[in-house]
C-alpha cells in the first residue's frame, strides 16, 4: 500500500481499518422520494452517506427500488463513466451499447443505468453480465427492481465476449480482486489476504481482460477498477492493458479530480478509507488503440434454433406501456424489448445466455394477461395502464411481507399498490379479499410488527 498510494497516505489508510464502515445510498433519479438526512457524496450527485444505518428492509421505499444502497467510494467508477459520456456520440443508427463485465449484485450497473438515459434518452444497451450462476439471480433481481428495460442481464465467462467483435463502445470492468477494500466490512477477507492471492488475482485479472478485449471497438473505452489498494492490480495491471493489449491511458490529472480525498496514482485514482468516507476503490480509464467495427455477420453463434410453441400475445398490450416495443414470448411468459435495442438483444440472443432483457409483462392464462411484478416496476409502465391503490407504511409492509391486505373500496380486478406514490407490485382484487402477486422470493422475511 504504501508503494501504491506513498507512505503517509498509507499510514493515515491504516488507522482508519479499525473504524466502522460507512453507509450510503444512491438515489434512482426516474423514480421521485423522499430523500434522507445526511451528506452528498462529492462524485455524485445522487449519492448520500448516511449519519447512521437504518434498517432499510423495514423502508418501502427501498422495495420500489427508488435508491440503491452502495458504498460511497464505489460509486466513483459511476463518476468515471458520466466524465465518458460527456465526450461521446451516440450513435444514429444504433443505441450506444455498453458491458458491465462483473456486474453482480448491481450497484455499478445501476448507476450506469440512470447516467445512460439521462445521457441517450433511450438510445442506449447495457449489457450486465455475471459469470457465477449462484449471484445473477440477485444482479437480474436488482435491476428489475431498478427498473430500465434497457438493460440486459446475461450470464457468460468473459470469453464468450469474443463471439462480438467490435460490439461495445465502452467496457466496465469491476474486476475480482483480492478485496482490501471490504476489510472493514468483513473480517474473513482480512484474515484471507496473502501476497500470494494478490498474484493469483492479478493473473486472473489480466486473463478476464485479454478475454474481453475483443469485443471493444476501436476507439472505445475501457473502465477499469478494483476495491483493492495495491499496484499490482491497480496501475500495474492498467499499465499491462495500455502495453500488452494497445490502449491509451485517459486518466490524467484533471480528467476525474481533483475531488477530496481521491489520491491520483500513476495510471488512475484510488481511493482509501481515512482519506474517503468510502470502503475503497481503484479506477482508470483507457481507450482502445486499434481493433475491428462490429458486423452482424460476424456473431458466431452458439445455439441451434429449435422450433418454440407460440403463445398468443393478448391484443392491447402496446397500449400498458410508455415506448414502442417488441413482445418476446418463452412459455407462457411475454416480454417487452424496447424497439429501438430489440435488434441488439437478437445478436446478444445468438453468442449469449441472456438471462433477461427488457420488462417482463405478464404470463398468459387463457385469453388474460397475469401481470408479472417486475411490470409494476418498471420505467415503461403507463401511469394509467391499471387502477392503483395508495397505502401507508404499515400496509405497504404487510403487502410486502405478503400479510392479507384487503381494498374493499377500490375497483375489482389487477391493482397497482403504491406507497408515496412509487408502485410496489399487482394485487388481484377480490373485494372481499386480495390474491397477492409479490413473488415469494422478495418478500419481507423479517418480522415487520
Amino acid at each position: 500500500m504504501e508503494e501504491a498510494i506513498g507512505r503517509e497516505n498509507a499510514l493515515v489508510a491504516f488507522s482508519a481499518f479499525d473504524e466502522p464502515a460507512s453507509t450510503a445510498v444512491r438515489y434512482n433519479p426516474f423514480k421521485n422520494c423522499r430523500r434522507m438526512e445526511g451528506r452528498e457524496v462529492a462524485w455524485c450527485a445522487n449519492g448520500c452517506i448516511l449519519p447512521q444505518r437504518p434498517v432499510f428492509t423495514l423502508d418501502p421505499v427501498f422495495h420500489a427500488g427508488a435508491y440503491y444502497v452502495q458504498d460511497s467510494s464505489s460509486m466513483f467508477v459511476g463518476h468515471a463513466f458520466r466524465k465518458i459520456l460527456d465526450g461521446i456520440d451516440v450513435p444514429k443508427d444504433r443505441p450506444l451499447r455498453v458491458l458491465d463485465l462483473c456486474a453482480a449484485p448491481g450497484g455499478k450497473t445501476t448507476d450506469m443505468a440512470a447516467s445512460l438515459r439521462a445521457a441517450a434518452g433511450e438510445g442506449f444497451m447495457l449489457v450486465a453480465n455475471e459469470v457465477m450462476k449462484a449471484r445473477v439471480g440477485i444482479l437480474a433481481d436488482n435491476v428489475a427492481l431498478w427498473g430500465d428495460p434497457n438493460v440486459v442481464v446475461t450470464s457468460d465467462d468473459p470469453a464468450a465476449f469474443s463471439a462480438l467483435p467490435g460490439f461495445f463502445d465502452i467496457i466496465v470492468t469491476d474486476v475480482p480482486c483480492s478485496g482490501e477494500g471490504m476489510f472493514r466490512k468483513d473480517e474473513e477477507a482480512l484474515q484471507q489476504w496473502s501476497e500470494d492471492n494478490v498474484a493469483l488475482c492479478e493473473a486472473r485479472q489480466r486473463r478476464i481482460l485479454a478475454d474481453v478485449w475483443p469485443s471493444l471497438k476501436e476507439g472505445g473505452v475501457l473502465v477499469y477498477s478494483t476495491c483493492t489498494f495495491n499496484r499490482m492490480e491497480n496501475d500495474g495491471n492498467a499499465g499491462w492493458i495500455a502495453s500488452e493489449l494497445g490502449a491509451e491511458v485517459l486518466t490524467s490529472e484533471d480528467m476525474l479530480g481533483p475531488l477530496p480525498g481521491v489520491l491520483k496514482t500513476e495510471m488512475g485514482y484510488s481511493l482509501v478509507p481515512g482519506h474517503v468516507d468510502g470502503e475503497g476503490q481503484y479506477c482508470a480509464v483507457l481507450r482502445k488503440e486499434s481493433g475491428v467495427s462490429f458486423s452482424d455477420s460476424q456473431v458466431r453463434s452458439r445455439k441451434a434454433h429449435k422450433p418454440q410453441k407460440q403463445t398468443v400475445v393478448p391484443q392491447g398490450l402496446q397500449g400498458l406501456l410508455n415506448v414502442p416495443v417488441t413482445f418476446r414470448v418463452k412459455g407462457d411468459m411475454i416480454t417487452a424489448v424496447p424497439e429501438n435495442i430489440s435488434h441488439s438483444v437478437a445478436v446478444l440472443d445468438e453468442a449469449l445466455h441472456v438471462v433477461a432483457a427488457g420488462c417482463a409483462v405478464g404470463t398468459v392464462k387463457g385469453k388474460d394477461l397475469v401481470p408479472d411484478a417486475d411490470l409494476a416496476l418498471s420505467l415503461i409502465l403507463s401511469d394509467d395502464a391499471f387502477p392503483s391503490v395508495e397505502v401507508d407504511r404499515q400496509t405497504a409492509l404487510a403487502y410486502l411481507h405478503r400479510d392479507v391486505v384487503t381494498f374493499a373500496d377500490a375497483p375489482k380486478g389487477y391493482l397497482l399498490v403504491r406507497h408515496e406514490g412509487l408502485a410496489l407490485g399487482f394485487v388481484k382484487n377480490l373485494g372481499n379479499r386480495c390474491n397477492s402477486l409479490h413473488p415469494q422470493s422478495r418478500r419481507i422475511r423479517m418480522d415487520i410488527k
